[in-house]
């Protein structure tokens, strides 16, 4: 993949996410770098099957993997562990509280590989972690636009500077609805399927509003004026009216603009005096919540002037 995170790192970003993890053994190896968001049971390997041994992926210890070792007898875990431990492990992590035997936190501690145990059961457990994982590697890019979540559709606001993007978003919040991030903001696709925005840790619910200067977001119209990420749903380039320019006036064909090769929703508004920028955004958010549902405005009112025209031919036969 080329991308890498110490396990020490990834553990401090999963704020949002509470993993219920405690390290208790290894603790000189949490610096090791992940480099595969895949993870792995090692059931069969303790068992002796090293073939394909996955060992530089997460070690995932479950319910089973606990019961074996358990059963095992003192030479066998010695064996077992040996064997398991020649290897350069990554990392291992025992679930339901799990904890592993003395023998096994010795061999780990020597050869610097962290364990840690969580109270989630296994199944929860992989599907956050993995989700986590997905997250850190997964392709991201960085584009100048607002980011703002308009009736739960979050709506990426693109425009030359000083079209009124951050114009256009101030009055969004001031209507009620959310900033998710302004000027720069930072999209990754999340499991080949959607795109996620957010915005620099650093400028998060800032915004620059020419002529007033650098507010903050939350502090001034409160916490529920603001969130840290959305998913992208829909894309709207403002642009400076062209009265050369012929606009879609009726909506019939779904334009798509392309980012990290997924295709969002595009519209492109033309800003000119008089228009109200700020109401257009809210109803192509309404109206994307209705394409969701497979109601298409535009469609439907082309088929029932096409049903009209139809019925009429027929009655003047």
């Amino acid at each position: 993949m080329g991308q890498k995170i110490r396990i020490s790192d990834f553990l401090k970003n999963t704020g949002r996410v509470d993993l219920r993890i405690r390290l208790i053994a290894g603790s000189a190896g949490v610096g090791r770098e992940i480099e595969n968001v895949e993870i792995n049971r090692p059931g069969l390997t303790l068992a002796g099957f090293y073939d394909f041994f996955a060992y530089d992926r997460i070690q995932i210890f479950g319910l089973g993997e606990a019961a074996y070792m358990k059963q095992l007898s003192d030479e066998e875990k010695n064996t077992a562990y040996g064997k398991f431990f020649s290897y350069d492990v990554l990392c291992c992590i025992f679930t339901h509280d799990e904890e592993p035997d003395r023998l096994f936190i010795d061999y780990a501690n020597n050869k610097n590989v962290p364990v840690f145990v969580t109270s989630r059961s296994t199944t929860r457990f992989v599907s956050i972690f993995t989700h986590l994982l997905d997250e850190v590697f997964s392709q991201s890019v960085t584009l100048h636009g607002t980011l703002v979540a308009v009736y739960g559709i979050g709506i990426l606001i693109l425009g030359k500077s000083g079209v009124g993007k951050s114009e256009t978003a101030l009055e969004l919040i001031e209507r009620g609805h959310r900033l998710v991030a302004d000027d720069m903001v930072e999209v990754k696709k999340i499991d080949e399927s959607l795109l996620m925005g957010s915005g620099s840790p650093i400028l998060r619910h800032h915004m620059e509003i020419r002529g007033l200067g650098i507010i903050n977001v939350r502090d001034i119209f409160g916490i529920g004026s603001v969130r840290n990420r959305k998913r992208v749903e829909l894309v709207a380039l403002l642009e400076e009216w062209d009265s050369a320019k012929e606009y879609d006036r009726l909506g019939m064909e779904e334009q798509m603009y392309s980012i990290l090769d997924l295709d969002v929703p595009f519209l492109t508004i033309p800003v000119r005096p008089g228009r109200n920028i700020p109401i257009i955004i809210e109803t192509a958010a309404l109206n994307q919540r209705l394409k969701k549902m497979g109601i298409y405005s535009a469609r439907e009112l082309d088929e029932k002037i096409q049903n009209w025209i139809r019925s009429e031919k027929e009655l003047n036969g």
